[in-house]
């Protein structure tokens, strides 16, 4: 029997295309404990101030929420602990590369199951100013505004 290739999100980081410019993404596995795994099937999970780290040559899920498993008892988990990636050395050294300079980031950009695996998607990118993101907002609004019009006289 195969194993289903579908996605099925658990969790999505809203604030992260507002907040950074990504430039590149990457798929990643992640290592998680029994209760995390059946936490994160019942989406309690939070990316908010999450962010990707790399030492020692691994990288890091650092400051990301799963809660806790409410029928775990004593061998629950902590929620924010960091949590070991799963990537190439290839790939752990791009990001190493790309977060050493200088404004660049590596942020998760959503949870997510497929294969009935748990995967992260990392987004790299740069921080955005306060100008990139109104022009952001304006782009938005100017095509909300031309989709109306476009809409209405049809």
């Amino acid at each position: 029997m195969k194993a289903s290739t579908d996605k099925q999100l658990i969790a999505k980081n809203r604030r992260a295309p507002h907040l950074y410019a990504i430039e590149k993404t990457f798929e990643a596995g992640i290592v998680l404990c029994g209760t995390e795994v059946k936490s994160c099937r019942g989406g309690k999970v939070q990316l908010v101030d999450a962010y990707v780290t790399v030492r020692h040559g691994e990288a890091y899920l650092v400051a990301a929420h799963i809660g806790e498993y409410e029928m775990g008892n004593r061998f629950n988990h902590e929620p924010r602990r960091e949590r070991k990636l799963l990537l190439h050395a290839r790939e752990i050294a791009e990001i190493d590369a790309f977060i050493q300079k200088k404004s660049m980031s590596a942020v998760p950009m959503s949870v997510y199951l497929k294969g009935g695996r748990v995967k992260v998607e990392i987004g790299m990118g740069r921080g955005k100013d306060v100008r990139d993101k109104r022009r952001d907002i304006q782009d938005r609004d100017e095509n909300r505004d031309l989709a109306r019009t476009l809409r209405r006289h049809r």
